[in-house]
């Protein structure tokens, strides 16, 4: 057995585009109301340090890993930020590999290894994700912003 992954995918958590647009129209909004403040006191002063607090907290959750997918070893390794578990579901177990959507909804909140009604999740960002079943009939959802090729090696794996 190779220890070299057969694919690799890190989600970032400030990289999807709807939460970085809510958090930068309520940054403008900010400055606009600091602009329009007839006089410069400490509240009006407030608005435009809040302003550049949300910028900042935008730039550094840019760069903030929430977790990582690995494909290697017949077996798909999740590790989230600083205190999560390592998941690792073992691809012998799965019994259907397939693609689909991760929600119909269009707004979905990050969460990682998140247990409801007999699946369990994983999502950053996107709309594509990939559903292993296993045989106990238990679903993961993993979205992916990559799931072609997420689901190529999940199979491959299973084969080999």
């Amino acid at each position: 057995m190779s220890d070299k992954p057969v694919f690799v995918e890190k989600q970032y958590l400030g990289r999807e585009w709807i939460p970085i647009t809510i958090r930068l129209v309520l940054a403008m909004f900010c400055f606009a109301a600091y602009f329009f403040t007839d006089e410069r006191e400490r509240n009006g002063d407030l608005l435009a340090v809040v302003g550049f607090v949300i910028i900042t907290i935008s730039i550094i959750m840019g760069f903030l890993l929430h977790f990582k997918t690995v494909v290697t070893n017949k077996s798909v390794v999740l590790d989230g930020l600083w205190t999560t578990r390592r998941v690792k579901i073992d691809l012998n177990s799965i019994v259907k590999a397939e693609k689909g959507t991760y929600s119909r909804y269009l707004f979905n909140n990050p969460v990682y290894n998140l247990h409801t009604k007999g699946t369990i999740r994983f999502y950053t960002a996107g709309n594509e994700a990939i559903h292993l079943t296993d045989r106990d009939g238990l679903l993961y959802i993993i979205g992916s912003q990559q799931a072609n090729e997420f689901l190529r090696a999940v199979k491959e794996e299973m084969k080999g």
